[in-house]
């Protein structure tokens, strides 16, 4: 049994490409959409750095990769090894992301994107490959039962696939068949994590990966908030756990407006010396973005002092990229659906004006296209060409706008690593 489900892995492996990446492209021309008559156009007027792909995108992909590799491989034991190691040096790539996690996702990446593509209409084909690669995993993880990290490969992929059945939409009209699957597989993902802590293993992965089965718990309430304290002390510098923490403090998922606000100013207190106020920033960051009575209910000069203290200690241009995208983008999608909400909207959306000129020295589209659809990770992205323009020609009308007066005046903006500068054109 377990022999055939091994040779039904590498049978779904063999099917599939290695993950790829474009080559990096870095321009100075500015093409951009069709602009409007009424006004100059922005290509015209401005002159910045393009970057398609940065150097975090390419060693992001090289993890990635080399996780994917080592899986179809079968060189599981090399690769725990590597997932280990990485998860308890807290190793990152330049714009902060886990290495443990980038690994442990090209290790599974095959049969998630099988099952993901076979789902993509949402009614999958009778001889799709729904369960052939899970089980693969399952048989790996049966020959390497005492290995955490082979375990937790296995259980973060039935958490992808039970997401996939799933989908994004509104639990009323998923269909009842496929919320059976997405239970199952949950259910699975919490028998294979069971036996381990991340407090216990100092291992940020593992905690994530627990907080992520939350989400299927009949009663996560009265324990989120202490599971996302313990992941977020595991490893304060890693963002991302803020801004999860916040999401699912929303009263949509298991907490309250009043439980949001209380748990973003206990998280800044206790991370001050790493991001200042920054924190309470983070964990409110997609909370207020998607959810009118929590941007209604903010601390404007509380939410504003983190974004000064996030951009003064990361001020890499992958992060300065997205909190202008954030301010200037996915914060305004939301203005006109509540009163209470607009005018916060609008005071933390001003901020894109000193981010812009104070601190942005190259522009990153896709990270304005991502800003667009509210950082929606679940997003398909069929064109990535067409998803950057689309980002690209977003990021230079908030600038043109931004620098309307000098564009006006008939001045050109150059963005240099001191700033952006004006000139007369010509």
């Amino acid at each position: 049994m377990l022999h055939r489900a091994r040779h039904a892995l590498a049978q779904i492996i063999a099917r599939l490409p290695l993950l790829s990446l474009p080559a990096p492209a870095v321009q100075l021309a500015l093409p951009a959409p069709a602009p409007d008559p009424s006004r100059p156009r922005p290509e015209d007027h401005l002159s910045i750095p393009i970057v398609e792909f940065t150097k975090d995108d390419r060693i992001c992909r090289t993890h990635q990769d080399r996780g994917q590799f080592l899986a179809r491989q079968d060189r599981w034991r090399e690769l725990a090894d590597e997932i280990r190691a990485a998860d308890i040096a807290r190793s990152k790539t330049p714009g902060g992301m886990p290495v443990a996690e980038l690994l442990a996702y090209g290790a599974r990446a095959d049969v998630v994107h099988a099952v993901e593509h076979a789902l993509i209409d949402g009614r999958p084909s009778k001889d799709a490959p729904l369960i052939d690669g899970i089980m693969g995993l399952e048989a790996v993880r049966a020959e390497y039962r005492g290995d955490a990290y082979i375990s937790l490969i296995v259980a973060l992929a039935h958490i992808d696939i039970a997401w996939a059945w799933r989908g994004t939409g509104w639990d009323t009209i998923v269909p009842k068949f496929n919320r059976g699957r997405c239970a199952a597989h949950f259910d699975r993902a919490k028998a294979l994590l069971a036996p381990y802590s991340g407090d216990e293993m100092d291992s940020p992965l593992v905690g994530a990966a627990c907080c992520a089965l939350l989400t299927s718990r009949s009663d996560p309430a009265h324990r989120i908030a202490n599971d996302y304290e313990r992941l977020i002390d595991l490893d304060p510098h890693n963002h991302r756990h803020m801004r999860a923490f916040g999401n699912h403090m929303l009263p949509r998922w298991f907490g309250s407006y009043q439980d949001l606000e209380l748990e973003a100013r206990r998280t800044a207190a206790r991370t001050q010396d790493i991001w200042g106020n920054g924190a309470y920033t983070w964990v409110c960051f997609d909370a207020i973005a998607m959810d009118e009575d929590a941007c209604a209910r903010i601390d404007v000069d509380f939410f504003v002092d983190g974004l000064k203290d996030i951009a003064k200690r990361r001020p890499e241009q992958e992060m300065i990229n997205l909190l202008a995208a954030y301010c200037a983008v996915a914060l305004r999608n939301g203005l006109g659906m509540s009163q209470d909400a607009d005018l916060p909207r609008m005071q933390i959306a001003e901020c894109a004006d000193w981010l812009i000129r104070d601190h942005l020295t190259e522009l990153h589209p896709m990270i304005w296209a991502h800003a667009a659809d509210g950082f929606d990770n679940n997003t398909r992205i069929t064109s990535p060409s067409r998803f950057a323009a689309r980002g690209r020609a977003d990021a230079l009308q908030v600038i043109a706008d931004l620098f309307h007066d000098e564009i006006t005046r008939g001045r050109r903006v150059t963005f240099t690593a001191n700033g952006p500068q004006v000139e007369a054109i010509g």
